[in-house]
């Protein structure tokens, strides 16, 4: 009933299995792949007829992670999964990306990859085993599909290259990178990295393409023992004839439109042409308006790709190393923490930092377990960007992959939380886009943070590079532009500092790309970042000396963990009384590290005097500002450190002799005192006497009075003492004492 197929082999010290036949059987390809105790099953459907009226290839590839693979129920009301996480779309993308270009031109099929996870072992990364099951899938289905490819990913450790790190060696790692690649090259690169030389990065992704060769073998192996018979594909049979009436009626006109520097212009024109000549070519009914869009996108194509590689000249008139004109500004935006706009050539980012507190960190639900995540980059990509009226949409798959590669290229220059302990947020909104708009932000990030006061270690700057390859000549581009991306054969971006790379991301179009292009466009990429580096620094060259005054002041202190409790207060009721009434945000964490934010700086200096209050004991000897908060017939209380009160002794006010403590003190009247002593019951005893009430210094020569042991009946004056209040019942404070005194005399 079952015809499985199994092959495994030993990987870096780990076992990896493919398996075919048991699962998902009606699917055109299905493969389950384990590596160590990570499964994912991987299946390819395709339709069996071609989409029609479309001239793209539709092509879709969804990861998706079932809680159930690392024992645990999704959180929420529904307990079931939702939408995709931003892991599982960034994973869709790093199987989409190398897969994609490895379809015929001619196959418009309905085609549809699934990887779904069904077991994480909590160390190795499910991403990798994906992309290689998405391969296989496709290589055994029978679909039309140039692979197999393989994926691996690199780590850099103490000096030397590591194969599909563990989730355990990654933190140790300079080097995140997962490369994806045929038997003959590389097809995409995705890292972060810190602040690595060029040779190291591009070491590193050979050793990887290296690495993954017995994957490849694997698949193959796995392919001769169970694949489906390959499908026929139909190609159009007038395509040569198309070929050659496009080329005569439009050829001339796309060359001189090509010629036209400005975007929209050239754009426009390009419109037209191709409206007028398929009017014409589309009258005989004979072909279709699909055969005659596409057949023109490739003349256009072959018209810009050959004009470059022999004149060397690009479509605005740079050469090849050009970086287009560029303008960087800080400090757009009032009120904002920070800001900035970096405008390079037709691509605008327009770059805002907010900073917040720990309460503003984003909590990731992941499943190697729950985490805050405290810097965050938003890209936005909105249709006026490129002059299209369209419906406004959430951000998509593109969008947040643009994100990340920005929050790659920026993150290990941030500063540690505890040298800099706020939320980052970004937000990039793209307001014009000819290229490269990733790289603008990272670009805008960085000046936007250090506008904002961000202690950054070095400004971070991007640019993106092309290629155009037709036969053995070539030629490296820098700093595209968006038809030099459609119509090139590689989308090569590269972040990073003066001191070295910090984000690489890699798209080849096509199979063939050596070593020796690579190291040509990481050293061409290498000039253009010093160059916009240099540009960048004329607007702001380093952080600003403080945070920006709209954003918070955080202060750090240490308190005891055992007075973490009283802080807090039962059911947080201290903690929240104190952010009421001073207007400042508190953080605590389990250690006893304690932040106060405020915008205000009086409203910090509030909050950590209430603390200080709290925390620390009072000291016999030192002067303290306090509060008078009662007044009894024989001394006034006063709230003298937070929430704890003393008592200053009637003739502890002036030293002198006066007829009511009304006369000298009010209820809300600020005072100084000198605490005297501290009883065994933690009663405070204090004096305004010796302490000058203008100036705040104590007065010399006057000594504390004595404490005489008080007499058992003298209860009030005991309690006085004490640094108490006399009781409810009592009128006041002498009423026991003089009845004692009658007592005597009637005794």
């Amino acid at each position: 009933m079952f015809n499985i197929v199994k092959k495994s082999i030993e990987w870096d010290g780990r076992t990896l299995t493919m398996e075919t036949g048991r699962f998902a059987r009606q699917a055109d390809g299905a493969v389950l792949v384990t590596y160590g105790d990570t499964t994912v099953l991987c299946t390819a459907v395709a339709a069996k007829q071609p989409k029609p009226d479309i001239d793209f290839f539709p092509l879709t590839v969804n990861y998706q992670e079932k809680t159930f693979a690392a024992g645990k129920i999704p959180g929420g009301f529904f307990k079931r999964e939702g939408r995709p996480s931003e892991k599982e779309t960034l994973t869709s993308r790093l199987i989409d990306r190398p897969i994609r270009p490895l379809f015929p031109s001619a196959f418009k099929n309905e085609t549809q990859v699934i990887c779904t996870l069904l077991a994480h072992d909590q160390q190795n990364d499910p991403d990798i085993v994906a992309l290689i099951g998405a391969s296989a899938a496709l290589t055994i289905s029978g679909i039309p599909f140039m692979g197999p490819i393989a994926g691996a990913r690199v780590a850099y450790i103490d000096g030397e290259y590591v194969l599909n790190p563990t989730r355990d060696e990654l933190p140790d790692s300079q080097l995140d990178l997962v490369v994806a690649g045929t038997q003959s090259s590389v097809l995409m690169v995705e890292s972060e990295a810190a602040e690595l030389p060029e040779d190291v990065m591009l070491g590193a992704v050979m050793f990887g393409h290296r690495e993954m060769q017995p994957v490849i073998d694997l698949i193959i192996a796995l392919a001769e023992s169970a694949a489906n018979e390959p499908w026929e594909l139909h190609e159009y049979p007038h395509a040569e004839v198309l070929k050659k009436d496009a080329a005569a009626l439009a050829e001339h006109g796309f060359r001189d439109a090509y010629a036209i520097k400005g975007k929209q212009e050239r754009a426009n024109r390009l419109a037209e042409i191709r409206s007028e000549v398929s009017e014409k070519l589309l009258h005989g009914e004979v072909h279709s308006a699909v055969q005659v869009s596409s057949t023109l996108k490739k003349l256009e194509a072959k018209i810009v790709r050959t004009d470059l590689v022999k004149s060397q000249k690009r479509i605005d008139g740079r050469g090849p190393a050009d970086v287009r004109q560029i303008l960087a500004e800080v400090g757009v935006l009032p009120r904002v923490h920070g800001s900035s706009l970096f405008t390079r050539g037709e691509t605008q980012a327009l770059v805002v930092t907010t900073l917040g507190t720990s309460q503003d960190q984003q909590i990731i639900d992941a499943l190697e377990g729950e985490y805050k995540e405290s810097f965050l980059l938003h890209y936005n990509f909105p249709p006026y960007s490129v002059g299209e009226a369209s419906f406004l949409k959430a951000p998509g798959r593109r969008e947040i992959g643009h994100g990340k590669l920005a929050w790659r290229a920026v993150r290990s220059l941030l500063p540690k939380g505890d040298e800099f302990p706020y939320t980052i947020r970004i937000v990039s909104e793209i307001t014009e886009s000819n290229g490269s708009s990733s790289m603008a932000t990272v670009c805008g990030a960085s000046l936007s943070m250090m506008d904002a006061g961000v202690p950054l270690k070095r400004p971070v700057a991007g640019i993106a590079m092309g290629l155009i390859k037709e036969g053995k000549d070539f030629i490296v581009l820098s700093d595209i532009m968006g038809d030099e991306d459609h119509l090139g054969d590689m989308d090569f971006k590269v972040a990073g500092t003066d001191k070295g790379i910090t984000a690489l991301q890699m798209d080849i179009k096509i199979d063939g790309i050596t070593e020796e292009i690579m190291q040509v466009a990481l050293n061409q990429a290498h000039d253009g970042r010093k160059h916009i580096l240099g540009e960048m620094a004329k607007a702001l060259s380093e952080a600003r000396g403080d945070v920006n005054q709209n954003a918070p002041r955080i202060t750090t202190i240490h308190i005891p963990k055992d007075k973490i409790r009283e802080v807090i207060g039962t059911g947080g009721k201290v903690i929240r009384e104190i952010c009421e009434a001073t207007g400042a945000k508190i953080d605590i964490e389990d250690d006893g590290t304690v932040h106060v934010a405020a915008v205000d700086q009086s409203q910090a200096d509030a909050a950590l005097a209430w603390i200080a209050g709290i925390v620390e004991e009072p000291e016999p000897g030192k002067i303290y500002r306090g509060k008078v908060v009662s007044i009894v017939d024989f001394g006034a209380f006063i709230n003298f450190m937070g929430a704890r009160d003393g008592l200053v002794h009637v003739s502890e006010i002036t030293g002198e002799r006066i007829p009511s403590v009304r006369d000298v003190l009010s209820e809300g009247d600020e005072v100084y005192v000198k605490l005297i002593e501290v009883d065994q019951r933690g009663k405070c005893r204090l004096s305004m006497r010796m302490v000058d009430q203008e100036t705040g210094e104590e007065i010399e020569g006057i000594e504390p009075p004595e404490r005489s042991a008080p007499r058992s009946r003298d209860r009030d004056r005991d309690r006085s003492d004490r640094g108490e209040r006399p009781e409810r019942g009592d009128r006041d404070g002498d009423s026991e004492e003089r009845g004692g005194r009658r007592r005597r005399r009637n005794g």
